[in-house]
Parts: structure tokens; C-alpha cells; sequence
């Protein structure tokens, strides 16, 4: 259990420090706002569908590091996913972070963020940029909060 957590730590950090896919894409086919009230978290995804393929994901915004370091990783995941394949990876992700036991392999490194569910205050950082990401993929255009 403790090199998981040493691993969760590390891979926090880093993505947190340096978050891939931190831009404003030139080019986007959907977008959605997050804000998560409790700890000052926003962000904004960008989606580039074509022929129902994620081709590019990206963010922009502040938040704190399990924030970053799960929008970071989001981006890096959905790429290449269809549409259909990244809603299911949100779901995955949801349970894993809200109670399930079991870390889908389709999950792959995301699997770190298992840990936070210790912290409940810490699980809306977390899911954030998820509950974002299925906005933009449901072309939701309000405002995602994680009230």
C-alpha cells in the first residue's frame, strides 16, 4: 500500500507541475466550463471530434494539484478514444473515485487517483475535469459545478 501511495504522490506532482495539454487549442469542435466552489477549482476543456473521434483534448484553467494533475491526465487518456469510449472511461472513473472496489484496466494509470476516495473532500477536485470533459462531449453548454 505504501508504494501505491509513493506512486499517487509522484504522479500527482508531476502532472501538477507540469500538466500536459495546458492550451487553448487552435482548433476545437466542443468545449465546456468547470468550477468546483469548494476549493476555487476552474477549468475549461476543448474537444476536437472528428468522425466521432477525440483527435485532440486539452484545458485551460487554475485549480489546485489533484485538479491539474486529473485534467493532465484526462487529456493525455481521451486522445485517440471515440466519443462513446470516453463517456465509458468517465463512468469508470466516477465509480472508481466514488466507492467501486475495482480498478478497470481500461482505466491504466488513472487507477493512481484511487487513493483520494480516503479523502472525500478531495473526490470533486478529482472528478472535475471529468464531469467537464462529459459536458463537452454531450455538448452541454451549461456551466459544470461539483454543487
Amino acid at each position: 500500500m505504501s508504494e501505491l501511495n509513493d506512486l499517487y504522490q509522484e504522479v500527482i506532482l508531476d502532472h501538477s507541475k507540469n500538466p500536459r495539454n495546458l492550451r487553448k487549442p487552435e482548433s476545437f469542435s466542443r468545449t465546456a466550463d468547470g468550477y468546483n466552489p469548494l476549493c476555487g477549482d476552474r477549468l475549461t476543456v476543448y474537444l476536437a471530434i472528428k468522425d466521432g473521434v477525440i483527435e485532440d483534448a486539452a484545458f485551460e484553467g487554475s485549480g489546485c494539484a489533484i485538479s491539474t494533475a486529473s485534467a493532465s491526465m484526462m487529456t493525455q487518456t481521451l486522445r485517440g478514444k471515440t466519443v462513446e469510449e470516453g463517456e465509458a472511461l468517465f463512468e469508470k472513473f466516477h465509480a472508481l473515485l466514488t466507492g467501486s472496489d475495482e480498478a478497470p484496466p481500461e482505466l491504466g494509470k488513472l487507477v493512481i487517483f484511487s487513493g483520494v476516495r480516503n479523502f472525500p473532500v478531495r473526490v470533486k477536485c478529482a472528478t472535475l475535469a471529468w464531469h467537464t470533459v462529459k459536458a463537452a462531449l454531450e455538448s452541454r453548454p451549461e456551466m459544470v459545478t461539483t454543487e
